[in-house]
């Protein structure tokens, strides 16, 4: 059986972000993951998992300034150790939140940057910060981005994302398979799976062109979740997906693969 882990910083944003982990519960989700929680304190938030029964899979990196368009920091030379605090900071929260996965942004360096200088600096601070994650029992990972929604960004196709991988050569260090990303930049959906299949850490999903649920939009879900199946695939799937309306009224997709009960 697929498992399922709501993305509740796309998901159940017709909430406060605190009453988003009830609510995954509420809907039958046996884990959430966030992009970025950092203005909330790493104690209020391992409360709500707690309370709520649910484990936390994955979290981001510190994006940086996002309100300047940062979006990550690992592959931008000159802020190594910017870099470096940010890792802290997602170590300090993967600990209180027992989470075992952190999603390392490469980010967007500036136009005047050699791309081979950004390389090295993502290769080199990927080398440390997998050094140090494995004292923290936590898996990094990397994703490619399409550059459609976040223009500049550095990782965008999953042949780089290999070499990467492949470089850093740590083995606390996997892909992160975005469905929509890779339909959108690649597509060739299920020959992708396949061929990333041995570095494959973590998938998340939503359906293009508008990142909405997988039962609306260009991809068939039907046939990705079957190869998923199928390839053997053990981890969890994050749902990254943005709803038209409310999160409850997009989740008929889900009825099959729901393993907890909505409450009555």
């Amino acid at each position: 059986m697929l498992r399922f882990a709501a993305n509740i910083s796309t998901m159940f944003t017709e909430l406060p972000f605190r009453a988003r982990f009830a609510a995954a519960r509420m809907a039958g989700f046996p884990a959430v993951e966030f992009q970025f929680a950092y203005d909330h304190e790493p104690g209020e938030l391992a409360a709500e998992l707690q309370v709520n029964g649910l484990t936390q899979v994955l979290l981001n990196t510190p994006p940086g300034d996002f309100e300047a368009g940062e979006r990550g920091l690992a592959a931008l030379p000159g802020r190594e150790l910017a870099f470096e605090t940010a890792m802290e900071k997602a170590f300090a929260y993967a600990d209180a939140l027992g989470c075992t996965m952190i999603h390392v942004m490469a980010g967007i360096p500036d136009v005047s940057v050699d791309p081979d200088r950004a390389m090295r600096t993502f290769v080199s601070n990927l080398q440390q910060a997998a050094a140090e994650a494995k004292r923290h029992g936590v898996t990094l990972l990397i994703e490619p981005i399409n550059r459609r929604d976040v223009p500049g960004y550095f990782l965008s196709r999953n042949e780089t994302a290999r070499r990467v991988i492949e470089t850093v050569a740590a083995d606390n260090l996997g892909l992160q398979f975005d469905v929509y990303h890779r339909q959108i930049v690649q597509g060739d959906l299920v020959h992708g799976l396949r061929e990333d299949f041995d570095i494959i850490r973590h998938i998340q999903i939503a359906n293009p062109p508008e990142r909405t649920d997988p039962g609306q939009g260009e991809i068939n879900f039907d046939c990705i979740f079957k190869e998923i199946a199928a390839l053997g695939y053990k981890g969890w799937i994050g749902c990254e997906y943005t709803p038209k309306g409310r999160t409850l009224d997009s989740l008929a997709w889900y009825e099959p693969f729901r393993p907890l009960r909505k409450p009555s």
